[in-house]
């Protein structure tokens, strides 16, 4: 049968990555982390010394960049101008700064073209913050993928603990969630909202099979399926 995209959107810690990446896997579709992208930018603001404010020099920056996105068993690979960068995108630097970098402009513009040169082809699975509103407006199956700013705290606060690169209590996870939240919902440029044919997905209570499972229902109800 014919391939078909889906868009998953969603606030910091709602478990995107996760789902997308099961998803995919489920349908034989290619998944494409766009938070990747933005954090590898940020990782290399950081490497090159750089201070999140300087927005034309950030912006300069992530145009001479080489940004590569390897599928692989154990999830996405993230190469930076030959780096790999996987672990190191997913330090709490990187997180505390990424929603600023994201922010900016030009450094949407240039990635943006990126996500949507991937899309073409159909069969692809992407998760962010404005993929169904600006990245793929047109994608077969739209989620808005949520949950209490209390549990995607606790989430995350369990995902650092067992990769051992937690430096933030509880409480202090909570806070900056919080607080990006309201940057990425404020910010000028495809700010995060749902997109108004999107189905909202709350994850609080759910499991992660549970949210797979639904979003691969809704694929069946709405395009028939998969490969």
């Amino acid at each position: 049968m014919d391939k078909f995209n889906i868009a998953i959107d969603g606030p910091a810690g709602a478990g995107k990555s996760t789902i997308a990446r099961l998803v995919a896997g489920a349908l034989g579709f290619i998944y494409v982390d766009t938070g990747a992208m933005y954090r590898a930018v940020t990782w290399k603001v950081q490497q090159e010394g750089l201070l999140p404010e300087q927005e034309t020099e950030v912006a300069s920056l992530a145009n001479r960049m080489q940004i590569e996105l390897i599928p692989g068993d154990e999830g996405q690979q993230v190469i930076v101008d030959g780096v790999d960068v996987t672990k190191a995108i997913r330090s709490t630097d990187v997180t505390t700064h990424v929603s600023q970098i994201a922010s900016y402009g030009a450094v949407r513009h240039l990635l943006v073209a990126l996500q949507q040169q991937m899309t073409v082809s159909k069969g692809v699975v992407m998760d962010g913050r404005d993929i169904g509103t600006h990245v793929m407006p047109d994608a077969e199956i739209k989620v808005f993928l949520t949950a209490s700013v209390k549990e995607r705290a606790e989430r995350r606060f369990k995902e650092l603990e067992n990769s051992g690169t937690n430096t933030l209590t509880l409480s202090e996870l909570e806070q900056d969630i919080a607080r990006r939240d309201q940057f990425d919902e404020a910010r000028e440029i495809s700010p995060l909202r749902r997109a108004h044919d999107a189905v909202l997905m709350d994850s609080t209570s759910m499991t992660i099979e549970e949210v797979v499972d639904e979003i691969l229902g809704l694929c069946k109800d709405k395009v028939g399926g998969g490969k």
